[in-house]
C-alpha cells in the first residue's frame, strides 16, 4: 500500500510539473524604433539551405593521415 501512494505521489508530481511547463507566459513587447515597424525585411532564401546542387554526387573525399 505504501508502495501505491508512493508512486501515485511521484506520477502526480511529474504531471504537475509537466503540465506548469506548459502554462503561457506573455512575451514581452518588441522595442521597435521610433518608424514603423520593419515589415518585410526578414532575409527570406539568403541561407545556404537547400542550395546543394541536386542529383550530383558530392566530390572525392581524400582521407588525411
Amino acid at each position: 500500500m505504501k508502495k501505491i501512494v508512493i508512486a501515485l505521489g511521484a506520477t502526480l508530481a511529474l504531471v504537475t510539473a509537466a503540465n506548469a511547463a506548459d502554462l503561457p507566459r506573455r512575451q514581452p513587447v518588441p522595442a521597435y524604433p521610433a518608424e514603423q515597424a520593419p515589415i518585410g525585411k526578414m532575409p527570406i532564401g539568403k541561407s545556404p539551405v537547400g542550395k546543394a546542387p541536386i542529383g550530383k554526387a558530392p566530390g572525392p573525399v581524400a582521407a588525411r593521415y
